[in-house]
């Protein structure tokens, strides 16, 4: 009899609907009252602040620096970078100047383990941790996200200008040196 009322005061108890509190809350863990799961969808419970989620990129602040990818543990950043032939090509948010371009800037979020490594060295603060926890997918490739905007036409056109500039360069210095060599 005393499990069976146990089990009748559990079942009617239920029907109540969990209010969804914060998690900095002293009552947060205490709630034995109401469902045991909120009825996700519809309702969910208060992220942290500090959370680590999602990773977010504002590429327009990204300096293309690199510090990212090389301090993360699982490498799942991939940045490609080409240098400008015309000097800056324009300011971050933050007034930090831009050489690179960035034709390739993609995270691979299934192999990411939410470190957070990447947002702590980013000097300009454009790689960011969201509180966005539900991106759930069918397929892993699927949580290969691309951030960076260059179409590869472009990229391609800006690769071939730096390849003219540097070959340029190089046939100066070759011109320079047998001049000099001539001289002698």
């Amino acid at each position: 009899m005393k499990g069976l009322s146990l089990t009748f005061r559990h079942l009617f108890a239920s029907n109540a609907k969990r209010k969804v509190i914060s998690v900095s809350d002293d009552n947060y863990f205490k709630q034995l009252e109401g469902t045991n799961t909120i009825q996700y969808p519809h309702q969910k419970l208060p992220v942290p602040e500090v959370g680590r989620y999602q990773l977010d990129v504002e590429i327009d602040d990204c300096i293309v620096c690199d510090l990212c990818a090389k301090i993360c543990p699982v490498d799942c950043i991939t940045i490609e970078s080409i240098k400008s032939t015309t000097g800056s090509i324009g300011e971050t948010s933050d007034g930090s100047k831009k050489l690179l371009y960035a034709p390739k800037f993609d995270i691979d979020m299934a192999k990411c383990m939410y470190c957070g490594l990447c947002t702590i060295v980013c000097p300009t603060e454009c790689i960011v941790m969201t509180n966005q926890y539900d991106k759930s997918v069918f397929e892993l490739k699927n949580l290969n996200y691309e951030f960076a905007d260059m179409a590869p036409e472009v990229a391609a056109e800006k690769r071939q200008l730096l390849e003219n500039q540097l070959a340029e360069r190089q046939a100066a210095k070759l011109a320079a040196m047998n001049k000099k060599e001539g001289d002698a």
